[in-house]
């Protein structure tokens, strides 16, 4: 059976925990699963890594899974969802990870009567939730529904850190905008709108998903867990709201900084305005002295034009200055 790792550790492909008369017991393959699930008073958990599809299809097999929902965890969904299937409910989430772009990654819950199917990628690992380090027994005797919020809470709880960087690079962002507008500010103003655009897609079809599961309509949440995803649904608008602050941020950066581009250009032209101003008067009164008296100057022979000449070109160049920057010419 193949293993997925996650850094140093080895994820099976298949693991099977299940608390049975007050006992954890863990196993790695499927063999006796579909009498395990039926079983009174157990409670099994079933967590997929980077399962293959014929692995997908045996488990759901064991499960009694209709086949569209192990055709749905085969495939990859373009967003988070909730669907009731029979007697079980099939949810969608998205866990998010960042390495300089934002990736997400599809972890599936399926809930069943006394059991929990989780199938995700060997980029997340469900160890590293916070909740269970209580103990996933503990977290069984609650439920298998509480030990799917669990794991979805930490998905949730996941994003805050990806929301806080994001928030200093965009402070840092709109610093170097007002600084000094570069080629290299634009480019990173536009990948951290681009990472918000990812984030967007998954933060706004949670939200409505952890709405559908408050609304007591799935028989397979308990009343008391149904509190409990309340919470991360309320960290969710948290999210989104978080989240359109960013955008607007991203949005004013954008402006500062293409408002920034024009002032410069301004200047600029302001300036080259100003030289031919200058140039402009210099070549007036060289036109109308000619050639002839810088012929006669380089022959020794200077008449009085030719100081006149000199003399006006060098004043009206010196008053053309000073009148330009009085008006604010630098």
């Amino acid at each position: 059976m193949s293993a997925a790792v996650i850094g140093s550790n080895p994820l099976p492909e298949v693991r099977i925990t299940a608390l049975r008369r007050g006992r954890l017991e863990e196993s790695t393959g499927t063999e006796g699963l579909a009498k395990l699930v039926r079983e009174r008073d157990t409670r099994v958990w079933i967590d997929l890594t980077a399962a293959s599809p014929t692995t997908i299809h045996a488990v759901a097999d064991q499960l009694g899974l209709h086949p569209l929902i192990a055709e749905d965890i085969v495939e990859t969904n373009e967003r988070a969802k909730v669907q009731l299937e029979g007697d079980v409910i099939h949810v969608v989430l998205f866990s998010l990870y960042r390495d300089g772009d934002v990736h997400e990654e599809e972890v599936d819950f399926v809930l069943g009567r006394g059991w929990l199917l989780t199938a995700h990628s060997a980029n997340w690992d469900p160890n590293q939730a916070h909740q269970l380090r209580m103990g996933v027994a503990g977290l069984l005797e609650r439920g298998p529904d509480f030990l799917m919020w669990a794991l979805a809470d930490a998905i949730v709880d996941a994003y805050f850190p990806i929301f806080d960087a994001l928030s200093d690079e965009i402070d840092s962002a709109q610093d170097a905008v007002l600084e000094r507008a570069t080629q290299e500010t634009l480019e990173q103003v536009f990948r951290l709108k681009r990472e918000l655009i990812q984030i967007r897609h998954v933060l706004a079809p949670s939200r409505e998903l952890f709405a559908q599961l408050t609304s007591r309509e799935f028989g397979q949440i308990s009343e008391g867990t149904v509190f409990y995803f309340r919470d991360v649904y309320d960290h969710l608008v948290r999210l989104n709201d978080e989240f359109d602050t960013h955008r607007e941020l991203i949005a004013s950066t954008l402006d500062v900084y293409l408002s920034t581009i024009n002032n410069n250009l301004t200047v600029i032209m302001k300036r080259l305005t100003g030289v031919t101003v200058i140039l402009a008067g210099v070549g007036a009164i060289a036109g109308l002295g000619g050639m002839s008296e810088a012929a006669a100057a380089l022959t020794g022979q200077q008449p009085p034009a030719f100081y006149v000449v000199v003399g006006l070109t060098v004043a009206l160049a010196g008053a053309a200055t000073l009148v330009l920057r009085r008006l604010g010419w630098r």
